[in-house]
């Protein structure tokens, strides 16, 4: 069995002959530069020229050694960097910052020594008040040509020669987390409540963008992805971001038709990404099309791995949540390590449904025997064939 049929089956609810893993395939379950390092030095690999795949985030590409060691399943391709990316500087303003200004006209901030990520310093709709604020800000081309070169054929690679399954890259983040990112934390939070009309044209400008790219991508290379990727964080560690009744009235009604319109141009999967707590959105969320649901932050209130099988192991493929990230796979031994990632499997694993990945993105202070230690229990234990 390859790797796209292994693949194919768990997302289709089917036991095949292993559970599948992804390692990079997202920037969610890629690593942090300075773990990727640690790792390559204690797997004795050569040091090579780091890919970044998020700068913001600071988690890199996964190179071909590092994935075939780890039988690494899934393979995703993301679009290109538009025209309009910028580049990275240091500017007289903030000479203790690396920071740039992105197509959407967000800034982003990381300390020059030893800084770990990029943060958010400017807001740019963060003074609009007026829905012609909306209409009139430059809003990036979601169909710039630059974006689509060489995608088809990095994928049909990946599916035909490598015979990899392959997760397709969104234009952004998504209607909530541009908002926040946009607006401002505080003000797009209040908007919910007293700016509804604001919230509701800024959410439908992000559609009609999405959608724009979506239906360009997707004719390019809809008949060859098993999965296509959107994402929209609404959970904290104990609740949802806001209740699910300003879900189900202001954000769900827009997930709906995206990923109404995603699988009219495709017969993938719809894989969401979305952290924190969100068990009380979940049966939403199946409503508006969800197929997959990533990183299933097992650690969160309500998030309990073998009751979301329980409950929605029928409905949803769980993509992650194959080892707590936030606590044990920095902060654990390695046999701690392995406990539950033994745990995570038998919780998740059975009829199907299971992409093993980590809970989120390997950060810099994990140690590299704790990931080594993930995926020897992934060897051990993934195996749907009986003894």
């Amino acid at each position: 069995m390859d790797s796209r049929e292994r693949v194919e089956l768990a997302l289709n609810h089917q036991e095949p002959d292993f559970v599948p893993c992804d390692l990079g395939a997202t920037v969610m379950s890629s690593l942090n530069v300075h773990a990727y390092r640690n790792l390559r030095r204690h797997l004795g690999f050569p040091q090579v020229e780091v890919q970044v795949a998020d700068v913001i985030q600071q988690l890199v590409d996964v190179d071909e050694d590092v994935r075939d060691y780890f039988k690494v399943d899934v393979r995703g391709v993301r679009p290109q960097p538009s025209t309009a990316t910028a580049r990275i500087q240091i500017s007289d303003e903030m000479p203790r910052y690396r920071s740039f200004f992105d197509e959407w006209g967000i800034g982003w901030k990381m300390p020059k020594d030893d800084g770990l990520y990029y943060d958010v310093f400017h807001h740019p709709l963060r003074s609009a008040q007026t829905l012609s604020d909306i209409e009139k800000y430059p809003w990036p081309d979601p169909i710039d040509p630059a974006r689509f070169i060489g995608v088809r054929q990095r994928v049909r690679q990946a599916v035909e020669d490598q015979r990899q399954a392959v997760i397709i890259g969104g234009l952004c983040a998504g209607f909530v987390e541009m908002a926040g990112w946009m607006r401002g934390y505080e003000d797009y939070l209040i908007d919910f409540a007293s700016n509804t009309a604001f919230l509701e044209c800024f959410f439908d400008k992000i559609l009609e963008l999405k959608m724009a790219y979506w239906e360009k991508m997707l004719s390019e290379v809809g008949d060859l992805v098993t999965a296509v990727l959107e994402s929209d964080d609404m959970g904290s560690q104990r609740d949802l971001l806001f209740s699910p009744r300003s879900y189900r009235q202001y954000v769900k009604p827009r997930h709906e038709k995206l990923y109404a319109f995603i699988k009219s141009h495709s017969r993938a999967k719809l894989f969401l990404h979305s952290c924190g707590a969100i068990r009380k959105i979940l049966p939403d969320l199946i409503e508006a099309g969800v197929d997959i649901l990533n990183p299933v932050q097992v650690n969160a209130a309500g998030m309990d791995s073998a009751e979301l099988k329980r409950e929605f192991g029928k409905d949803l493929s769980f993509w992650g949540g194959g080892v707590d990230t936030q606590h044990i796979l920095g902060d654990g031994t390695v046999q701690e390590v392995k406990d539950e990632v033994r745990r995570r499997i038998e919780d998740l694993a059975p009829g199907g449904g299971f992409v093993f990945a980590t809970v989120h993105a390997i950060q810099r202070d994990v140690p590299p025997e704790n990931v080594v230690a993930v995926w020897d229990m992934l060897r051990q234990y993934g195996s749907y064939q009986k003894p």
